[in-house]
């Protein structure tokens, strides 16, 4: 069973738990029908920001959709054990993020870390989702576009903002960017 498939059992089962129809869980998470139903279907992988509505509109923390089994304190990554989730920025756009989640397991957490890749794209679709992102670049250079403003960034910098705040990080210089990423999304 592939992680879409997963993912998308995980959403239709929560919803039928609450006796939502598809239609219903869309218009309680602010999201189009199709994309929701394409979603428990697995044939779509959203993005962290259509993730964070479900799982509200659902009743859930983001990590109940993204887990695959428990894993004991302390959860440790290493490197050459992470697991690529390559999956489109806002659901159904280009797929020029690549995830690495790095809290996967840890059932009892409030923050979602990620190592991301970011190949060059024109595409600048901005984003917006509760809470709070914390962001370090690793490699590359990256643009954030936060509201009206726009920054640079290089390997070292970081930023951190609300994420509710329209905002779009990219790679920038026709070079790939590396960032670690850590959500906040209030309970």
């Amino acid at each position: 069973m592939s992680t879409s498939d997963k993912l998308g059992m995980r959403v239709r089962t929560y919803r039928k738990k609450l006796g939502l129809t598809v239609d219903e869980l869309a218009k309680n998470a602010g999201l189009d029908a199709a994309l929701v139903h394409n979603i428990e279907e697995g044939e779509t992988y959203p993005a962290i920001g259509v993730l964070v509505r479900l799982s509200r509109a659902l009743g859930q923390r983001l990590g109940t959709f993204m887990d695959d089994q428990f894993q004991e304190d302390p959860l440790i990554v290493r490197r050459e054990d992470r697991k690529e989730e390559t999956l489109p920025h806002r659901g159904s756009g280009p797929d020029n993020y690549h995830y690495l989640p790095l809290g996967k397991g840890k059932t009892d957490r409030h923050m979602e870390p990620f190592y991301i890749k970011i190949e060059p794209s024109e595409t600048k679709e901005l984003s917006s989702h509760e809470g709070e992102e914390f962001i370090i670049v690793v490699s590359g250079e990256v643009r954030l576009t936060y509201g009206q403003n726009t920054f640079q960034l290089r390997a070292g910098d970081s930023m951190y903002y609300n994420s509710v705040v329209p905002h779009h990080v990219g790679a920038i210089g026709g070079a790939p960017a590396a960032i670690y990423a850590v959500i906040y999304i209030p309970a």
